[in-house]
């Protein structure tokens, strides 16, 4: 049986708003939900039910809903939800007024501001009124090249209170990123700032927009928001350049009306991390993520009017979209920029103490960097705000739950999610209602069909499979973009099993409902015909202290697969004989003889995306001599050349 490290207690499960809503829904159908499991059930058995009142309990605002909830709902894709409705994304996330904060920023150049819920009304209609005036309509396309500020939220609301489509990347993107994101969607304004600071340093951004803009003729007006010299002269780099102080100087801060637009309609526009090819543009509606990310804020985060809501992400990570719908549910966004490990790794727990954070979000690497690091913030910081850790971006072994209780805070829900870009939001994910469990996703979230497939397409429990979603859900893309007949967003998703998304996880649904993530799918090794994911052998690896990290693949050998492991070491360790055999007996012991490296190399670098995420499949290229064929989507492209022609791969 899996160990509890933590449970709700008896008056914080009365106080949820999960109970709150599933009290709410046994009222309005007269049902009697006991727990969370049978409102789950539900919620699949009636889906049109289940949306609607999510609708009605969350308060969406609209000019217009319609009686008609779902059309084609056996079609995947396909679906349609809400047709009748009329909404618009940011008057729902700009409900809220007062003087109170609605952003909070901090830097790591020790830039700290705030933005009260009315100073984030004027600034969003100043902007939308400059949309407005240079005729940005519904359905053009707005991006940014921006850093984690507030003003890169203003301008998403402000592009879509009009209806524009947004589409933002992170400032640390190359050139030909920018090229391969934004050129595929045509934007006609970008919003940019002059640069960013990283680990102690200010990079300039300028220089690769004045380059990048050569090949995006599309554009037509560039926003530049200044971070590092309010009084810089950008127009020489890039003529005809607008300030972001001028906009907000000439124009009215009386909002204009929010265009009132189909649930459907396109909010956003994401990428696939494009190591394989030229990044997918994945388009999200404006009713389906606002509708999808109120469920897991107020029912699986239990975020509240008022709270600090908190994520460590880029604007280039779908987490940052995520984060910024936390305003529809009252919480004020705490927004961060920079390296969190600058200028020591207590910077993110101090932004906790100062500023009160309810809800801590990370990633995975994030937190078993901590562990590696010794640190203890449990002893040093005052972390009496915060009920709730959320963690993502790859899967949290079960050693750096432990660490969180023991070292972080032992009083907290650690909510430990998956979903993604795909789908803008999570399939698995937290609940304050439940236990949880070591190693463990608490749950499957409401109105998500998730089960787990085995080899023969069967619905296991208890088995490693496939993760599928075999319902609709209205956060589902609209599509890609420029996949006219959708022969693209089929081949993504639908083309193993008919009428079921296959999201490419490599997952175990727990015997208590839980899901431990074992990684992708197309990173699975198969050694012998035995399927292994790569997070199993991750676990093991880095409990070393001799290891700072690792990375796996398999190698094609002999009309097989052999297990390659690569090993970033602590420094002043070598890789002898000697710490080869201590890998292999670790993995041995607590695995299986078929997880066991049958080469174990140590290089200087592991490559990773720009959201933190290791590139198996791309170092998997490089060691059978493929070549990668979009860099651009990394953070460290130099890392590949780590391994190449590796000597211990050559027999």
């Amino acid at each position: 049986m899996a160990e509890i490290l933590w449970q709700p207690t008896p008056a914080a499960i009365s106080a949820a708003n999960m109970t709150q809503f599933r009290e709410y829904i046994n009222e309005q159908y007269n049902v009697n939900h006991a727990d969370y499991d049978a409102l789950y059930e539900w919620s699949l058995a009636q889906p049109e039910k289940f949306w609607l009142s999510t609708w009605e309990w969350c308060d969406v605002s609209a000019s217009a809903r319609g009686d008609t909830v779902l059309v084609d709902a056996d079609k995947m894709p396909g679906a349609s939800w809400f047709p009748d409705a009329r909404l618009n994304f940011a008057e729902n996330l700009l409900r809220k007024k007062g003087s109170e904060p609605a952003l909070i920023f901090r830097s790591e150049n020790n830039a700290k501001r705030s933005l009260s819920w009315d100073g984030l009304h004027q600034q969003v209609a100043r902007v939308a009124n400059y949309l407005r005036r240079i005729d940005i309509r519904p359905g053009d396309r707005v991006a940014a090249f921006m850093p984690n500020v507030p003003e890169t939220v203003v301008a998403m609301l402000a592009a879509a209170s009009v209806g524009a489509v947004w589409s933002s990347s992170s400032p640390d993107f190359g050139v030909q990123g920018v090229v391969d994101r934004f050129g595929q969607i045509e934007p006609r304004v970008l919003f940019t700032s002059d640069g960013y600071f990283y680990n102690g340093k200010f990079h300039d951004s300028l220089g690769k927009v004045s380059e990048f803009l050569q090949q995006l003729k599309s554009v037509e007006q560039v926003v530049v928001v200044p971070f590092e010299n309010p009084a810089a002269d950008f127009q020489c780099q890039i003529p005809g350049a607008i300030s972001y102080a001028t906009i907000c100087e000439s124009h009215s801060d009386e909002m204009p009306a929010f265009e009132q637009l189909p649930f459907a309609h396109p909010l956003y526009v994401m990428y696939s991390s494009g190591t394989t090819g030229v990044p997918k543009c994945i388009v999200h509606s404006a009713g389906g993520s606002l509708l999808k990310h109120l469920v897991e804020h107020r029912l699986h985060c239990n975020v509240n009017d008022g709270d600090r809501l908190f994520y460590f992400t880029t604007c280039g990570w779908m987490m940052w979209n995520w984060l910024v719908t936390g305003l529809a549910s009252g919480a004020t966004l705490l927004l961060y920029d920079g390296s969190p490990f600058y200028p020591d790794a207590n910077v993110i727990f101090d932004f906790a103490e100062q500023e009160q954070m309810n809800q801590l979000g990370t990633s995975a690497k994030y937190i078993d960097a901590l562990s590696k690091e010794g640190l203890k913030p449990i002893d040093t910081h005052d972390l009496s705000s915060v009920r709730s850790i959320f963690s993502t971006g790859s899967p949290l072994s079960p050693e750096g739950f432990s660490y969180v209780y023991e070292s972080v805070k032992s009083d907290v829900c650690l909510s430990s999610v998956s979903g993604g870009t795909d789908i803008l939001a999570c399939f698995v994910g937290g609940n304050p209602v439940l236990p949880v469990y070591r190693g463990e996703i608490q749950c499957r979230l409401l109105g998500m069909a998730i089960e787990v497939y085995n080899d023969e397409g069967k619905p296991v429990q208890g088995e490693k499979g496939e993760l599928v979603c075999t319902k609709v859900f209205p956060s589902m893309p609209i599509g890609f973009w420029n996949d006219d007949d959708g022969s693209k967003y089929h081949n993504a998703y639908f083309d193993r099993y008919e009428n079921i998304w296959c999201h490419g996880d490599f997952v175990e649904l727990t015997d208590t409902g839980g899901m431990v993530i074992y990684g992708r799918s197309d990173a699975v090794l198969n050694p012998g015909g035995v399927r292994i994911g790569t997070a199993e052998i991750y676990r093991q690896v880095e409990q070393l202290e001799e290891i700072v990290e690792s990375l796996v693949v398999g190698q094609q050998w002999e009309s097989d697969t052999r297990v390659v492991l690569f090993v970033r070491l602590s420094e002043g360790v070598t890789l002898d004989d000697s710490l080869r055999q201590k890998i292999k007996d670790k993995v041995r012991a607590n695995c299986t003889p078929r997880h066991v490296p049958a080469r174990i190399a140590a290089v200087a670098d592991i490559p990773r995306t720009k959201s933190g995420k290791i590139v198996e499949l791309a170092v998997r290229n490089v060691v059978h001599g493929e070549s990668v064929k979009n860099k651009e989507a990394l953070a460290n492209p130099e890392a590949l050349a780590y391994f190449e022609n590796v000597p211990e791969l050559q027999s």
